[in-house]
């Protein structure tokens, strides 16, 4: 599904996903990925089983009020253990379906709201 028109590189904006990849800016990934406004950091892990506090180590520099964790099928037993040590770092996290994922960070990131995602094609 195509979601964006405009290539606003500083965006880091998702266009499309799908078929086991997300194109961001052009740019073809089929690993996972951490995307944020300004930072694309891609196959950091290898999957959803692999995400721990520890592996999500890029994103403290980020500095996020709202992480998004968006795979194909709802990662709700994954962000479950991440969500009291994020909440007390005051860091909301999310967890969805990657296409609702995708959709919500490019609104969150062009209304410039401090947000990060992790994605997993």
């Amino acid at each position: 599904m195509k979601l964006h028109e405009h290539r606003q590189s500083h965006m880091n904006l998702i266009s499309r996903y799908g078929d086991g990849e997300i194109l961001i800016n052009g740019q073809r990934l089929s690993a996972p990925c951490i995307v944020a406004p300004g930072f694309l950091h891609s196959g950091w892990i290898g999957a959803l089983s692999e995400l721990t506090l520890e592996s999500i180590e890029p994103v403290w520099t980020l500095q996020p009020r709202i992480l998004l964790l968006g795979a194909p099928q709802s990662p709700t037993a994954a962000a479950r253990n991440l969500r009291p040590v994020l909440a007390a770092r005051q860091l909301a996290l999310e967890a969805m379906e990657l296409g609702a994922a995708c959709r919500t960070y490019n609104v969150l990131a062009q209304e410039d709201r401090s947000v990060a995602a992790l994605l997993f094609p």
